[in-house]
C-alpha cells in the first residue's frame, strides 16, 4: 500500500467531530498507515475507533488510548482539535482561559513526552493564542508549529463565489491575515478574478463597494452562521484543511492557504498570525505581505487585537513575560 509516510500521526481530541473527521481524512488522503488517536474521554474515543475500524480501510495500523503518554510517544505529526469548542453566542475569544491552559498542558506534554516531533497543526480556538501557547511551553521551533487560519480564505473565496455566480476555481489567491478571530484583515489586493485583480471589480456593478463590505462581514461572521444553521461549530471544514496542512509538513502536495505562524519581525512581534506561508517538510516559513495602505492598516489592527489577547494570557500567568520567553524555550529569539 502507498502512504506518504510511514510516520506515527496522533490526533488530539479524537473523541470529537472534528477530530474523528480529521482522523478518516488522514486516513483518505493515505498520508501514514500509522495514526493514533487520542481523547480524554474513553467511551467516545472508543465509538469512534470503532466507526473507524468498520470503514475496511486496507494497511492501516489504527490505535486510540486516553493515556497521554501512551499517545504522544513517539509521535512524528501531531494535529490537535483538543479544546474546548465555540457554542451559539460565543466569540473565538470566549475561549481564551480555559483553553489557553489545555495547550499549556499540552506543550507541556509534548516536551516531555515527544521532544522530536516534526510538526504540530494547533486548530483550537483562539488558535493564534493556543498555538503560541503551544510552542512556548513545548520547546519546539517556531517553524515546528502552525495554527488553522486558512477557514476565513476559505469562506471569503466560497462568498465571492456566490456574490459573482463564478466556480471557485476562477476565483484565486484569496487571503485573509493576522488574527483567525473577530477582527482578521480581509485582503482584496491579492485576489484575482478570471484573471483580473478583484480590487478593481469593486466599487463597480459587478460588485458595488457596499457589497463588498457586507460581504466582508460575512467572512468574518462565516463560523458564526455555521453554528446559527447547525446548532455546532464548524468541524468538517476544519478537519480538512487541517489535514491539508500536516500532509504539506510531511512532504505531500503544497498548502494553499495561509497558516497561522510565529511572527517575530521589525514590525511585528512575538505573535503567532496568518501570513503568506509555505509548509513543507522543513516545516513553516513566511513572507512580508503586500497590500493596499487600508489592507495594511486593518492588518495592523487586527496584530493589536491579538496582541492584547496575548497579554491577558500573560496577566493570567499562563504566559510569562515576553522577556522570559527565551528561558521557556530557548528556540524562541
Amino acid at each position: 500500500m502507498n502512504y506518504l509516510t510511514n510516520d506515527k500521526l496522533v490526533i488530539v481530541g479524537a473523541a470529537g467531530m472534528i477530530g474523528s473527521n480529521m482522523a478518516q481524512t488522514a486516513m483518505m488522503m493515505r498520508l501514514t498507515p500509522n495514526i493514533c488517536l487520542y481523547d480524554p474521554y474513553a467511551p467516545a474515543l472508543e465509538g469512534v475507533a470503532e466507526e473507524l475500524y468498520h470503514c475496511g480501510f486496507k494497511g492501516i495500523n489504527l490505535t486510540y488510548t486516553s493515556d497521554v503518554k501512551e499517545a504522544l510517544t513517539g509521535a512524528d505529526y501531531i494535529v490537535s482539535s483538543g479544546g474546548a469548542a465555540r457554542k451559539a453566542g460565543m466569540t473565538r475569544e470566549d475561549l481564551l482561559k480555559d483553553n489557553a491552559l489545555i495547550a499549556e498542558e499540552f506543550g507541556k506534554n509534548v516536551r516531555q513526552y515527544c521532544p522530536d516531533v516534526k510538526h504540530i497543526v494547533v486548530i483550537f480556538n483562539p488558535a493564534d493564542i493556543t498555538g503560541l501557547i503551544t510552542l512556548l511551553y513545548s520547546g519546539l521551533k517556531p517553524s515546528q508549529v502552525t495554527t488553522l487560519a486558512a477557514l476565513d480564505s476559505t469562506r471569503l473565496q466560497h462568498e465571492l463565489t456566490k456574490q459573482l455566480h463564478l466556480p471557485a476555481d476562477r476565483i484565486i489567491n484569496c487571503r485573509t491575515y493576522g488574527g483567525h478571530g473577530e477582527q482578521m484583515a480581509v485582503f482584496a489586493s491579492t485576489t484575482l478574478v478570471d484573471g483580473k485583480p478583484l480590487s478593481e471589480i469593486i466599487g463597480t456593478e459587478t460588485l458595488p463597494t457596499k457589497e463588498w463590505e457586507e460581504l466582508k462581514v460575512r467572512v468574518i461572521q462565516g463560523g458564526k452562521h455555521i453554528i446559527d444553521l447547525r446548532g455546532r461549530s464548524s468541524f468538517q471544514s476544519p478537519a480538512y484543511l487541517s489535514i491539508e496542512m500536516i500532509a504539506a509538513a510531511m512532504g505531500g502536495q503544497p498548502f494553499r492557504w495561509p497558516a497561522g505562524c510565529y511572527v517575530n519581525n521589525d514590525k511585528y512581534q512575538h505573535i503567532m498570525m496568518a501570513m503568506e506561508t509555505t509548509i513543507d517538510r522543513n516545516g513553516v516559513s513566511y513572507k512580508e505581505i503586500q497590500g493596499t495602505t487600508a489592507e495594511q492598516k486593518e492588518l495592523d489592527e487586527s496584530y493589536k487585537h491579538l496582541c492584547t489577547l496575548r497579554d491577558e494570557v500573560i496577566a493570567m500567568g499562563v504566559l510569562p513575560p515576553i522577556s522570559e520567553w527565551h528561558k521557556l524555550n530557548p528556540n524562541i529569539k
